[in-house]
């Protein structure tokens, strides 16, 4: 068990997610969570009177001294990872050894495992949206004011203000974190219920003690600080897993919105965005003008691999055949890393560019300048029907306008809608030249986005101190 860089090694490895996530999903943080289920099930059992305080203790006292090497050297003869690491511990607890695993299965200790890294896993990312959530926050009280041009269909529609667009992603992230705490809330383990779920070799065992099995699962789940699932078989249920992985694809998919928006704001033409851009930072190997919004499209590209992970884990969970079927075991394995791994990482990028994105100001304003017009003529058309003209008549004064200014735009002058419909004596006999160009205007068509962004910013921490 030689691992360097002349064999594969998941980027996840070294290249994505937390340290701190890629020491959860350790090969020696597991194996030192079986020993933490082999020692609470001990426990249990010594106050059923079971097992000494001497065994006991020799379990505790080896309870960090993991041997992987070892281990792996018997599990080459076993063929059986479990019985593998129950025989390791055993050699060095020599007085506890004889009792580890007593009544268990092996579900009964690597779904215990996998519940308990899964809610730490899920707890590491929930700290990290809540970070990322008090970013956007601070990033809407600053721009809840300043005027924005709207887009639906990639194509300029009305303006809105910038604060209020960053609530649009903030508010899809804050249900993202909601789902999250309430998963994180239900993960339970599998309890200790032997080969299908019966408790049948526990019952064997205490038939002679004053502990149920109701207690002494009870007392051990209490020292793992994990609920159980009432019912289970060889296995808890996995929809549990695909209940949870299915949120982090929620978040992968809010944060796919935002990245894809932030490339196409970024781009030349619109030219509102930016990623930071480090001193040496190089774009292009080929074109050393190129500032790449390469983070966003690394947010889009792992978001789309988070996004994929359900439907393996919903395979598992309906296809889990009568009491229990291997053909789970192998893909959990690497989708539980692979994809807190991802999520973490798309968390902690996320989290770097919302703090330190450029905003340009300029370019806004410039499409502002562009765009904006246009959008103001529905508050023209509006004012014009009050004034007293025929609603359909007005409509066609202001298309012939702005059919006009279009043209002029494409030959590469200045929007001329303002004056145009200054100009038209249609327009004019309704409304005087002052009226006309305040209501062009188009910043003053932005509604009460700004109140509500302002009011958004204050929920998100509200629901964050709770």
């Amino acid at each position: 068990m030689n691992f360097g860089y002349e064999t594969y090694l998941s980027p996840n490895t070294w290249r994505y997610g937390t340290s701190e996530m890629r020491e959860l999903w350790s090969e020696a943080t597991r194996r030192r969570l079986m020993r933490r289920v082999w020692i609470a099930l001990a426990a249990a059992q010594h106050e059923a009177g079971l097992v000494s305080s001497e065994q006991l203790a020799d379990l505790q006292q080896h309870a960090e001294n993991i041997d992987i090497a070892r281990a792996a050297e018997i599990e080459k003869e076993t063929r059986h990872d479990v019985m593998a690491e129950i025989r390791a511990y055993a050699e060095q607890a020599t007085i506890g050894g004889g009792i580890i695993h007593w009544g268990a299965t092996s579900a009964d200790i690597n779904d215990n495992v996998n519940a308990l890294r899964l809610k730490m896993a899920a707890e590491q990312l929930h700290a990290q949206l809540g970070a990322l959530l008090m970013a956007f926050a601070e990033k809407i009280e600053a721009y809840a004011d300043l005027p924005v041009m709207a887009m639906t269909h990639i194509q300029p529609a009305e303006p809105t203000t910038l604060g209020y667009r960053f609530s649009v992603y903030a508010q899809d992230l804050l249900e993202d974190y909601v789902d999250l705490d309430r998963q994180i809330g239900r993960i339970r383990g599998k309890g200790f219920k032997g080969a299908v779920g019966t408790q049948a070799s526990y019952q064997e065992i205490l038939h002679d003690s004053h502990f149920s099995v109701a207690e002494m699962e009870n007392y051990a789940m209490a020292q793992l600080e994990l609920p159980a699932f009432p019912i289970a078989t060889q296995t808890y249920t996995r929809g549990q897993d695909w209940r949870i992985i299915n949120v982090l694809a929620g978040i992968a998919g809010s944060l796919h919105k935002f990245a894809l928006d932030f490339r196409i704001l970024q781009s030349p033409p619109f030219g509102e965005w930016g990623e930071p851009f480090g001193k040496n930072q190089v774009g292009s190997s080929a074109m050393p003008f190129k500032r790449n919004p390469i983070n966003m499209e690394n947010i889009c590209s792992l978001a789309r691999y988070v996004a994929a992970m359900p439907a393996v884990l919903w395979d598992n969970h309906s296809q889990a055949i009568l009491e229990r079927s291997l053909d789970d075991s192998a893909n959990r394995r690497l989708v539980f890393p692979e994809t807190f791994l991802a999520t973490s990482e798309i968390l902690k990028r996320a989290l770097r560019i919302v703090n330190e994105m450029r905003i340009n100001e300029a370019g806004i304003a410039r499409n502002m300048a562009t765009y904006a017009p246009f959008a103001a003529t529905e508050r023209v058309l509006m004012a014009l029907v009050s004034a007293g003209a025929s609603r359909q008549e007005g409509h066609e004064w202001i298309r012939d306008a702005s059919l006009q200014a279009w043209a002029a735009m494409q030959r590469g002058e200045e929007n001329p809608l303002a004056e145009l419909l200054v100009g038209d004596e249609n327009v004019g006999a309704r409304l005087d030249e002052q009226t006309v160009r305040e209501l062009m205007r188009g910043e003053g068509h932005v509604g009460n986005s700004a109140e509500r962004a302002r009011s958004f910013a204050k929920h998100i921490q509200q629901t964050l101190d709770n």
